[in-house]
């Protein structure tokens, strides 16, 4: 795929935008008409998918991700628009926020790795090597989804949302010294599981 700055494409695609009454749709998607989101999916998703895979660099999983998160954000923030133009250039928008927030979260992710897999060996490849890193993430996801509810939430807060010890201390009322102890053992169990998937692959 020829490689082309995005915003070209966001040109590309708003002048080969379909023939609706945008103000007319998206009042009635505002009013949550599923008819509606129907019109706009079929008529968005292809633009949004190819225009996504621009931003993305051409990596189809990270453009499906951050086009799973804009759809999302679609019906979370719909308003009423008065043309075509300005509800694509919306749309653009919400698609670009949607994978800057993604990427951050696999960066966030990668930096968690590597404190369960500083010192594992992968056998297939090495540890810096994108299968590796892929195949790393995925079993950090499922470890985390594994978690009891409230430590897979003070993992997310400390690891993924920054929040201090003092901050997580303070919302669950007990002491900081008790939540360490707690990030402690996550950590523990985490990096167990996490070793044992990837052995077992």
């Amino acid at each position: 795929m020829t490689s082309c700055h995005p915003s070209i494409v966001a040109g590309l695609e708003a002048a080969q935008a379909p023939t609706l009454d945008i103000e007319d749709l998206t009042r009635r998607m505002a009013a949550g008409d599923e008819a509606a989101y129907r019109t706009f999916y079929d008529a968005y998703f292809p633009r949004l998918s190819r225009y996504l895979l621009v931003v993305a660099a051409g990596n189809e999983e990270a453009a499906a991700e951050a086009l799973e998160s804009t759809l999302l954000r679609v019906v979370r923030y719909i308003r009423v628009f008065p043309s075509e133009e300005a509800f694509w250039s919306w749309l653009t928008v919400l698609a670009r926020s949607a994978f800057r927030d993604q990427s951050r979260k696999r960066s966030r992710y990668r930096a968690f790795l590597e404190r369960f897999t500083r010192h594992a060996e992968i056998e297939e490849s090495g540890p810096d090597s994108p299968e590796a890193d892929s195949r790393m993430q995925t079993a950090l996801a499922s470890s985390l989804a594994a978690l009891p509810e409230e430590e897979r939430q003070l993992v997310e807060g400390k690891y993924f949302q920054r929040r201090s010890v003092r901050e997580l201390a303070e919302a669950l009322q007990v002491s900081e010294k008790a939540i360490e102890s707690r990030l402690v053992r996550i950590r523990q169990k985490l990096k167990a599981a996490l070793l044992l998937k990837l052995k077992n692959e």
